[in-house]
């Protein structure tokens, strides 16, 4: 992929793209197995209405993470190059280790920008740098310029209405990603982020909150991986088991067909 990489156009307006424009790192918005999110600021210096928030998130190589079962979401993918193919394969050569770093970042890159085009709830991929990804934040900038991400669906305590309007949201967000073919194939409450909502917030349905699908690296392929329905199942039954834990009655069976159903 090419070094800087940007999103799909039509950008979104508060996307700053000016070569004067400055990246200032503010501090840490997650440490993961595979990845660490940085909180980012890109503005153009002395213009305060060219300026966003930004979320780094930056891949470790292949001796610094834990992505213990790679073979189970890669199989039926491929590089586009033979050469980085062969590389990846042969793990033990610094080309290879190389290539792996960054397939990870580039296999992410390449879904968020399908999927947005696609109007799937997942955040903006800005640009891609090796095995650094720029995306959306996702969260809240107050006046005095406190900064909250927003928090992961299985950290919120939502009212009864609010749990239908998210699952339904939910139940979208993973038809989208069926109709492109894929599945997320780790989904679960903790990669799903609840934007506009705190604790205490009143029982306002659709105003109570949007959901955006995050962490798509490991996305799968329904029919070139052999374990592509089983991987989307599970990610049925993972996130149903949260909603039906707050009291929604859901048939993670009943969605799994649904979803599966759109693929085809």
């Amino acid at each position: 992929m090419t070094k800087g990489q940007r999103g799909p156009e039509p950008r979104p307006d508060w996307v700053v793209t000016a070569d004067a424009a400055l990246d200032t790192e503010l501090g840490v918005l997650k440490t993961g197995k595979e990845a660490d999110v940085f909180l980012v600021e890109r503005a153009v210096p002395d213009d305060a209405s060219r300026r966003s928030l930004l979320a780094a998130k930056r891949y470790r190589g292949r001796d610094h993470r834990q992505f213990h079962r790679d073979g189970e979401y890669t199989d039926g993918r491929r590089v586009r190059r033979t050469r980085d193919q062969r590389a990846i394969e042969d793990r033990k050569s610094s080309w290879g280790k190389a290539v792996a770093a960054t397939q990870w970042a580039d296999a992410e890159f390449l879904a968020l920008s399908r999927l947005w085009d696609a109007g799937a709830p997942v955040p903006y991929p800005v640009q891609i740098d090796g095995t650094e990804l720029l995306l959306e934040f996702v969260g809240l900038e107050s006046a005095d310029g406190t900064v909250e991400a927003a928090p992961r669906l299985a950290r919120t305590r939502p009212g009864r209405t609010q749990l239908a309007d998210w699952f339904e949201q939910l139940r979208h967000g993973m038809g989208v990603i069926a109709r492109l073919g894929w599945a997320h194939g780790d989904l679960s409450p903790y990669n799903i982020l609840v934007d506009g909502f705190t604790d205490g917030s009143s029982d306002g349905g659709a105003d109570g909150g949007r959901l955006v699908i995050i962490d798509l690296p490991q996305v799968v392929d329904l029919v070139a991986n052999p374990f592509g329905a089983d991987l989307l199942h599970r990610d049925c039954r993972n996130v149903c088991t949260w909603f039906a834990s707050r009291g929604l009655e859901v048939d993670p069976d009943e969605l799994f067909a649904d979803v599966f159903a759109q693929a085809w």
